[in-house]
């Protein structure tokens, strides 16, 4: 299975945050299952460090590759084709970051791990929940 982490699914994995369901740990600590966390999470995650919402131990531009790397998650960048799908994707969320999750997630078939209401709200994303 590939599985694209939300990013508050892939803050509460790398800080071992109670949140977490043991489902959802389970599946991104399998060997069998290809881990991505995108682009688009990590630049949310230092707008956020630069607003002073999200505190990490060092700047995010360090802390966030060396923990991704450390779980052997793989970086998702953003492509024309990621793109490309957000003209015909519905206006039910209106978080530019989770939209752009979605698109790339039906572009490269990877399955959305989130508990994001919102993002579970569109049939055509293949989530797990």
């Amino acid at each position: 299975m590939k599985l694209l982490l939300d990013t508050h699914v892939f803050l509460w994995f790398i800080n071992q945050d109670h949140r977490l369901s043991q489902k959802f740990r389970e599946a991104i600590e399998n060997p069998e299952h290809e881990i991505f966390v995108s682009v688009v999470s990590i630049w949310e995650c230092v707008i956020k460090y630069q607003l002073g919402k999200l505190p990490f131990p060092e700047s995010p531009t360090i802390y966030l590759p060396q923990q991704r790397s450390q779980h052997l998650i793989k970086s998702l960048v953003v492509d024309e084709a990621s793109i490309a799908h957000l003209m015909n994707l519905p206006l039910l969320h209106r978080d530019p970051f989770d939209r752009l999750l979605i698109c790339q997630a039906l572009q490269h078939q990877l399955m959305i791990v989130t508990e994001d209401r919102a993002i579970l709200d569109y049939p055509m994303v293949n989530a797990l929940q």
